[in-house]
């Protein structure tokens, strides 16, 4: 599998951080960052362009030829299954998850970076039900869905849910939404 290269999700991610950075940086200068799925590393040398201080900003990835990479730009990332060897509570956490139902024309080397599972969600209910351990009292997360997935309750695993930001495709409609705890 090779890294997961920046794409519509990724850049509407991007927007979507340098929005809503600047002001948690106001708020608290030592803000703690989380990128699950860190990919290219496009979002890490967001946070950090826009102040997030480096040894603030950590990240993982199931892919290890992510994790390389992003230790390479000069960020912690780690090899991790979502939140399985990620410890410490962050104030932001964003995920640009697989999101796509399943589909048999996949090509097998790319389902992983995009299939959520069988309706799509099933990673970003595992992802959420996990990120309750990790995010700090007033923390956010920054999470991308797919109008092709099946939607996510989130009240229903105790979360606040806010939608901030969503792009029109020919083919589907991604959003990002705002989470907090309940």
């Amino acid at each position: 599998m090779s890294i997961y290269q920046p794409a519509e999700d990724s850049y509407l991610m991007s927007r979507i951080l340098k929005e809503k950075i600047p002001d948690l940086l106001k708020k608290n200068l030592n803000l703690k960052f989380l990128e699950i799925g860190a990919g290219s590393g496009i979002h890490l040398q967001t946070a950090k362009t826009l102040g997030v201080k480096t040894e603030n900003i950590f990240s993982s990835d199931i892919d290890k030829a992510s994790v390389s990479h992003c230790n390479l730009l000069g960020f912690n990332c780690i090899y991790s299954d979502l939140f399985e060897n990620i410890q410490g509570n962050f104030d932001i956490i964003i995920f640009n998850p697989p999101y796509l139902p399943e589909d048999s024309r996949e090509p097998k080397d790319s389902r992983r970076a995009t299939t959520g599972g069988k309706r799509g969600n099933e990673i970003i209910i595992k992802f959420l039900e996990q990120a309750k351990n990790h995010l700090a009292p007033k923390g956010k997360i920054f999470l991308i869905t797919s109008s092709l997935a099946e939607e996510v309750n989130f009240a229903s695993l105790g979360y606040n849910a806010k939608e901030i930001g969503c792009e029109n495709l020919f083919f589907e409609r991604l959003c990002i939404f705002e989470l907090t705890r309940e």
